[in-house]
């Protein structure tokens, strides 16, 4: 699905997507980082990813609390990242290169 994204790696672009809900992972430290999960992440025209995570920034927390299914405009840049389990120690490595967008900016609610 983020076959698309590829076309545009490295380049910001605005984006549009669909909150699903919040969530949360671990953080480097131990501690529990809040996240938001959005779907149908879209250029306006085709949808380039059915999903994205993102950690819940000063950005997003500004909307106030969403709803699902609440619209969301923003800017990022398209990044490559390695996802999967590395063990170097014994020699496991089942990474794969995905495509996230990240430094999300100009974050604001839709209201069509």
């Amino acid at each position: 699905m983020r076959k698309l994204l590829k076309q545009i790696k490295e380049q910001r672009r605005q984006f549009f997507a669909v909150f699903e809900r919040y969530g949360s992972k671990s953080g480097w430290n131990g501690s529990t980082v809040k996240t938001i999960l959005l779907k149908n992440v879209s250029n306006g025209e085709q949808i380039l990813a059915d999903h994205i995570w993102f950690t819940l920034t000063k950005g997003f927390e500004a909307l106030g609390e969403l709803n699902h299914g609440d619209q969301i405009e923003f800017d990022a840049r398209v990044k490559e990242y390695q996802k999967g389990y590395v063990n170097p120690r014994k020699f496991i490595d089942e990474s794969e290169t995905d495509l996230k967008l990240s430094h999300p900016t100009k974050i604001r609610k839709r209201s069509d």
